[in-house]
């Protein structure tokens, strides 16, 4: 494990402190959970920044999509806990 040395404003240094004593923690904990969660954070906003270039280019490719009434459909049904027919993608007229 390596060694980084950061510089804090005192008033940040102070806030820190009084944050990790109500979490019950040491502040280097807590500045090592924070760094950890902000980092997690920017992985699954890449990640999903990527997810949705990909489904862009695979829709520019194919020109198949599913309406959105049929989609808010689907993810409705999903989220009451209904079976859900997942919807086809097909080519959409214009």
């Amino acid at each position: 494990m390596s060694t980084t040395t950061i510089r804090l404003s005192d008033e940040l240094k102070a806030r820190v402190a009084r944050a990790a004593e109500r979490a019950g923690t040491t502040s280097h904990s807590f500045i090592v959970e924070a760094i950890a969660a902000k980092t997690e954070e920017e992985e699954r906003r890449t990640e999903f920044h990527a997810l949705g270039e990909a489904r862009y280019a695979e829709f520019l490719r194919t020109g198949k999509s599913i309406p959105w009434d049929e989609a808010r459909k689907y993810l409705l049904e999903l989220a009451e806990g209904k079976p859900a027919k997942r919807p086809i993608a097909r080519k959409l007229k214009r």
